[in-house]
């Protein structure tokens, strides 16, 4: 146990953040209770939601994704010496496969795809982009069938900055797998081209999802008004439909 409180120490110092630990977030708590075979972390920056899961119980498979090279890095030694959380390579997950340039914030969890607008940069002044980096860009289908074995209870956690719409479109034949998601929304637009969070409601409950639960978020400092909040998407059946025989296989790094 004292080296699972040293790793969430280390994971969240990485990013700047002060922290006790036992405030483990009410989201990871799903993951615990709910018999999840499989947590898929897409945007891990340093591990701070891999860390929370396993502090609150979670002792099943986690797959974290991070595209910035130093978070990456981090996430690699984080991980050694559990079996069970596996680092992909480095990549950023979107709705294409090929490369791109993600825009790295000062304070690194507000690393972005897309340009961020002045309103995020007002209300946060430490998320300004001080630098650029190349990544790979895979779709979540291209990759899902090198994690997913059939029967699975899968919970897919995106925390990507604005991008979410873009994961969840290179997610289209493996959703239906796929039994609850958590996702960063943004009330207002804080980055370039993102979609605001009634598309994501639409969306899930399109793809019968029901809400499950809201944890506010990111606040303007001078107003109060509450810019951005996590929300939980429960498929209330649970994923029964068989895998594709065509979904892909990843490189994984793993030590």
């Amino acid at each position: 146990m004292d080296r699972v409180k040293r790793l969430i120490k280390a994971g969240f110092s990485v990013v700047g953040l002060d922290v006790s630990i036992a405030r483990t977030p009410k989201t990871v708590e799903y993951v615990s209770r709910q018999k999840v075979d499989l947590l898929l972390d897409v945007g891990a920056n340093a591990g701070q939601y891999a860390l929370a899961a396993r502090k609150a119980g979670f002792a099943n498979t986690i797959v974290s994704f991070e595209p910035l090279p130093d978070c990456h890095a981090s996430l690699i030694e984080l991980a050694r010496g559990d079996p069970k959380w596996i680092i992909h390579e480095r990549c950023a997950l979107g709705a294409f496969i090929g490369a791109a340039e993600i825009n790295i914030a000062k304070n690194s969890y507000s690393s972005s795809l897309l340009p961020m607008l002045p309103a995020h940069q007002e209300a946060a002044p430490e998320s300004t982009y001080a630098a650029r980096a190349s990544t790979k860009v895979v779709t979540l289908d291209s990759i899902f069938g090198a994690y997913y074995r059939e029967g699975a209870s899968v919970f897919l956690k995106i925390d990507t900055q604005g991008f979410e719409s873009q994961v969840l479109g290179g997610a289209q034949y493996c959703l239906p797998l796929i039994g609850a998601v958590q996702l960063e929304l943004s009330v207002l637009p804080l980055y370039e081209s993102q979609e605001l969070y009634d598309y994501f409601f639409d969306l899930f409950r399109a793809n019968g999802f029901m809400l499950w639960s809201i944890i506010p978020g990111f606040t303007e400092p001078r107003t109060g008004q509450m810019l951005q909040f996590d929300a939980i998407f429960v498929r209330p059946n649970g994923a029964t439909l068989a895998l594709t025989p065509a979904l892909g296989r990843p490189t994984a790094v793993t030590d």
